[in-house]
């Protein structure tokens, strides 16, 4: 059996959901599993409705619901007839109310907690699955629709909560049958507690659930289609000359997704390399396009591609009881563990630590706390630049050549050899788009 999942913008109208039924069903002979994510931007006004709400704007806030109510319904109404488009007329409008009735409850507590905004969320994927899993009836596939939240079991971490793996894998080898000429419709992103409370995993988690229930049923390969040709050497928006990798391994991939490529969600490439499942990312808007392959084993070393992320900070502490001592470095990232507080790179020398951070929410604190073990500095408005590709470190030339391109761009930091495929340098946010352009033009 295979996943397929599509991203909002692949299922953003009625021509582009038959689109799907089309990639679908020229595969119906594979099991295919289709998860869906949530009409174009129905994410982003359902957001937009919460804040709306909590600060007592009825008026908007119902405004939008409409707005939402009427795209499905029309879409319904475009290509559904008789008995199947009553049915999804239906259950549409029971979306809507149930929707309406906790919006309703927002405008009144002006107060949207953690569990209120991923109940609201997951209305996006399950109106957009509604009318797929219709089509497809309607088109004559044998179709089956089924709740996510009864497969992707999670903790209460609500908004960004985190699967339990054994339930999740008990869950849905318990309810999900895939077969030849019979096409399977869930929904990405959404999830639920043991207790059935509806959860979410975090915007982009429709890949986490692709990979998640391929991994439970161990498929052949998972399909992730979204709206550019594959992974990109760089950002197509921003770089000239960008092109499409052919293959990429799982690391390449992860550490890709964590320095700022958009195609895949990290969290996407977990599930996949704990059953070495090939991962396949495609276009749903040009499907004849190879794609990007992501493999457990890919035979090209060498840069594969170049990404960068802005809004980095970078934090510095210097004390003279470093030298020669243990438990230093602990203490430090006990502080940032204690305001739950990521660090992305790391540089240390005899008496000087230096680390990159995306969240300053508690930088304030981070600092006082940093300040009783020696001189902090804290420098805003900095980019880091990745570029990826395997055993990077072992080919000095390589390493030349960067930095020969480099002449002239300021520094802050290098990170080489932590990981096999990864170089990293942190420089002026201002500078980062020339300075992977540069770096592009010289090795693409």
């Amino acid at each position: 059996m295979i996943v397929l999942k599509f991203g909002g913008t692949s299922v953003e109208s009625p021509e582009k959901i038959d689109r799907i039924l089309d990639i679908a069903n020229s595969q119906i002979d594979r099991a295919p599993v289709l998860i869906s994510s949530a009409m174009g931007k129905t994410t982003n006004k359902i957001e937009e409705i919460m804040t709306y709400a909590v600060l007592g704007d009825r008026e908007n806030a119902y405004s939008l619901t409409d707005e939402i109510k009427d795209l499905h319904l029309k879409t319904a109404e475009s290509f559904l007839t008789g008995g199947i488009l009553e049915s999804a007329h239906a259950d549409i409008v029971e979306l809507i109310s149930q929707f309406s009735s906790l919006v309703k409850g927002l405008t009144l507590l002006h107060e949207c907690s953690p569990r209120s905004r991923d109940a609201l969320l997951s209305f996006g994927e399950l109106l957009s699955t509604r009318i797929i899993a219709s089509r497809a009836i309607e088109r004559g596939i044998n179709t089956e629709l089924l709740d996510s939240r009864n497969l992707i079991k999670t903790d209460e971490n609500f908004n960004a909560a985190i699967p339990q793996l054994d339930k999740t894998d008990e869950a849905v080898r318990s309810s999900v049958y895939p077969e030849p000429l019979k096409l399977i419709v869930a929904q990405g992103f959404i999830s639920s507690t043991e207790k059935g409370v509806t959860t979410t995993l975090g915007r982009g988690g429709s890949d986490y659930s692709a990979t998640l229930i391929g991994s439970a049923l161990s498929a052949q390969e998972v399909q992730i289609w979204t709206d550019v040709d594959g992974i990109m050497t760089s950002d197509p928006r921003f770089v000239k000359g960008a092109k499409t990798i052919k293959s990429i391994t799982y690391s390449e991939a992860g550490e890709l997704a964590f320095f700022g490529a958009k195609v895949v969600h990290p969290s996407t490439i977990q599930p996949a390399v704990k059953q070495q499942i090939p991962v396949l990312v495609k276009n749903s808007h040009n499907p004849e396009a190879a794609g990007t392959a992501i493999l457990s084993v890919v035979d090209d070393k060498g840069v594969k591609a170049i990404t960068g992320k802005k809004a980095v900070t970078v934090v510095s502490i210097t004390s003279s009881h470093m030298l020669h001592a243990y438990g230093f470095l602990k203490n430090i990232f006990t502080i940032f563990d204690r305001y739950r507080t990521p660090v992305d790179l790391i540089s240390t020398s005899e008496v000087s630590v230096s680390m990159t951070i995306e969240n300053i929410d508690q930088v304030e604190n981070i600092i006082r706390e940093l300040e009783d073990m020696g001189t902090v500095t804290v420098e805003y408005h900095k980019a880091i630049i990745c570029l990826v590709g395997q055993e990077l470190w072992k080919d000095s030339v390589f390493v030349s050549r960067v930095f020969s391109n480099l002449n002239g761009t300021p520094i802050r930091m290098i990170s080489l050899g932590a990981s096999d495929t990864n170089l990293s340098i942190v420089v002026p946010e201002e500078k980062m788009v020339e300075t992977i352009q540069s770096l592009h033009d010289e090795f693409f």
